[in-house]
């Protein structure tokens, strides 16, 4: 409540050293009077309290007026006012505490036929008293009877109209037909005149950053409108809280007293209602990003709830009104994940890991996959080279063809290690996506995130069949395909080669006779005769062994035979 004007400096108030307080008491108020006043039609006021005996109410003046409960009591004793209610007044002085005493305004009554007209004429707000109602409405003694249409008492309803019985109203006349001594009278254009008489003084009152009180007048899907004592704002479901607000009936519900403030006055208004005013509550709290640099930092596992799962990835809610981004591409390990989705769904709780923090665009990047831990970390010892994995074929290239080890792991069959056998143009040609296949491990490179898989290593080929039908110590046969720097190259069979270190002299190429042009299949045939009886070509001149030479046929004896690298080494038996 305002102060009471007391004490003032004699010129500022323009009178003389002299003069009493009630001399300048009457001329602040003929100062402060409005045309209305001198028509005695008073003042528009708003209750802005109702304590004890007293109701105050704001007359759009410095200081507030004062009216007494009493005059406000129902038969059973309540006093039927609420802040928020418009009423006319009248300034009959000042109390000791300097509020203004106000009253009830009594409006004068026309007293005759000539005045009802001058009243109407005017437009002049006077006073009546309802005494019945009558079919469509009420009947009002303003000095003669007269109706007062339901539409036109700005009661809501029969039962708000039945209590007017027997009360004052201030009204204007609408109609006046002295021959048939008709008048109509209205009372709910003086309501809305001052109720918006009272909007503009509250209106003028307030300003952008005022902390008012309010209550809760109705909600929408975009937001609340609240009522500030008179005038209604907007409180936008954006600006009730830092955090997420789905809908703004998660928050309040009609008739909720709350604190808000005021964002911002729409000076050119808008629409019926006049000005706009945008409110908001999260204002009056901390804003929690203001910390976020503090309490998160890139490298951090932090929890939170997914609280939005859209196209490109899915917002964690890590406080109230702190929310990060998992991108998709920060979703899983796995290329087969096309959408968040598949991953994560509103209202899951996930551990992730901070990737970055931008507290200037409220931009917070977090990582699923990094708080599951790489699985290329593992991949050498999972999947060791020579090992032997299954798994579906994912894709085909025009390369190769990818092969799902695991949810996150994927290894790569180049075109060339899908068939030992035949030359393929496209892997399509042999294999199809959704394919299970084994395959070879051949390569794990952890750095560039690539296993290299091989099909055709698990094929038997006549080098793995000759392995196994022979054993160490072994005495076989074979054809010296070529010597050099102290190896022979010996062909045991067709596409069965094996190595012999020689520590006889060799003979030089130009002095060994030519070798055999016997076709492929004679020489077979050859060896498997003599494979097959122990013999060998002639092995020694006159007792002594004879150096080998390209192109002869010799008895070898296997000194290793390693199937894993499909080698064979041999020494000459004779």
């Amino acid at each position: 409540m305002s102060n009471p004007v007391v004490g003032r400096d004699p010129e500022a108030t323009g009178s003389e050293p002299n003069s009493t307080f009630g001399d300048i008491l009457s001329q602040f108020e003929q100062s402060h009077a409005t045309p209305a006043d001198a028509r005695g039609e008073g003042r528009a006021g708003t209750v802005i309290a109702v304590s004890g005996d007293s109701v105050f109410v704001d007359i759009g003046m410095k200081i507030e007026g004062i009216l007494p409960a009493s005059e406000f009591r129902d038969k059973d004793g309540n006093v039927d006012i609420h802040p928020g209610d418009h009423l006319r007044v009248g300034i009959t002085g000042r109390n000791e505490e300097g509020y203004y005493r106000l009253s009830k305004l009594k409006v004068q009554r026309p007293k005759d036929w000539a005045g009802l007209e001058k009243a109407f004429q005017d437009k002049r707000v006077i006073a009546g008293v309802v005494s019945a109602v009558v079919k469509g409405g009420v009947s009002v003694d303003i000095g003669v009877r007269a109706f007062m249409p339901a539409s036109r008492s700005g009661a809501k309803d029969a039962a708000e109209m039945e209590k007017l019985v027997g009360q004052e109203i201030t009204c204007r006349i609408i109609k006046v037909d002295v021959a048939d001594e008709d008048v109509v009278v209205d009372r709910r254009a003086v309501l809305e005149e001052l109720e918006a008489q009272a909007r503009e003084q509250r209106l003028a009152d307030l300003k952008e950053g005022m902390i008012v009180p309010g209550t809760v007048r109705s909600l929408t899907d975009f937001g609340a409108f609240v009522d500030i004592g008179g005038v209604d704002g907007l409180l936008h479901v954006t600006d009730m809280s830092w955090g997420r607000v789905n809908k703004p009936s998660d928050l309040l519900k009609t008739g909720d007293q709350v604190e808000v403030q005021i964002l911002k006055i729409d000076q050119q208004g808008a629409g019926k209602r006049g000005r706009r005013i945008s409110l908001g509550m999260k204002q009056l709290q901390p804003d929690p990003w203001s910390l976020v640099a503090e309490k998160f930092k890139a490298g951090e596992r932090v929890r939170g709830v997914a609280s939005r799962v859209t196209d490109f990835g899915v917002f964690v809610e890590l406080e109230p009104g702190i929310e990060g981004l998992i991108h998709l591409s920060e979703l899983s390990w796995s290329k087969k994940v096309r959408k968040p989705s598949d991953v994560v769904k509103p209202g899951d709780a996930v551990e992730v890991v901070v990737l970055g923090v931008n507290p200037a665009e409220r931009r917070i990047a977090l990582g699923l996959k990094q708080a599951l831990g790489d699985p290329w970390e593992q991949a050498e010892t999972r999947f060791p080279v020579g090992s032997i994995v299954e798994g579906p074929i994912t894709s085909l290239t025009k390369f190769g063809a990818f092969v799902q080890l695991d949810e996150a792991l994927e290894g790569m069959i180049h075109i060339g290690d899908i068939s030992g056998e035949k030359r393929i143009n496209h892997p399509q040609d042999v294999l199809k996506p959704g394919q299970a296949v084994r395959a070879a491990v051949l390569e794990v490179d952890r750095g560039k995130r690539r296993i290299r898989l091989g099909l055709k290593q698990l094929q038997p080929t006549s080098m793995d069949e000759y392995i196994a039908e022979h054993k160490e110590g072994d005495l076989v046969s074979g054809r010296v395909a070529d010597i050099s720097r102290g190896k022979a190259k010996v062909e045991l069979g067709e596409g069965i080669h094996a190595y012999c270190t020689i520590t006889t002299p060799e003979v030089n190429a130009s002095d060994a006779p030519e070798p055999s042009k016997a076709d492929l299949s004679t020489l077979s045939s050859m060896l498997a005769a003599k494979w097959k009886h122990g013999q060998a070509g002639s092995s020694s001149v006159s007792g002594k062994r004879e150096p080998a030479r390209a192109g002869q046929i010799r008895s070898f004896r296997i000194l290793k035979l390693d199937p894993a690298q499909k080698k064979i080494e041999l020494e000459l038996a004779s």
